[in-house]
């Protein structure tokens, strides 16, 4: 496997039925090759079927790859979160991004 792409409940308040978090993962050897925007198109498409309207996520301001990715799939950035993960020890902010389906 070089990429998968999953869901995840958002909120167990039923006010939040049909929105759904999602992660990307790729494999370093296979970034820049396509695959994370297959798995994340395919995602898309079979979170539509299943009945959900809304996906989102947080990134690190950085990986500005998956940022590029994200907005050429049609997610926008909604807000940011300050310290919000650790990694590597040190607090960080990430950015929030949805996609209406």
């Amino acid at each position: 496997m070089i990429a998968f792409a999953s869901t995840s409940s958002y909120r167990a308040r039923e006010c939040y039925a049909g929105i759904a978090e999602f992660s990307v993962y790729v494999e370093r050897q296979a970034r820049g090759t396509g695959a994370g925007r297959a798995v994340l198109l395919s995602l898309i498409g079979t979170a539509r079927t299943a009945g959900y309207w809304k996906l989102l996520s947080r990134v690190f301001p950085e990986n500005t790859a998956s940022l590029k990715l994200l907005v050429g799939c049609g997610f926008r950035e909604v807000g940011r979160y300050e310290k919000h993960g650790q990694l590597d020890g040190v607090w960080r902010d990430v950015i929030i991004v949805e996609r209406l389906l």
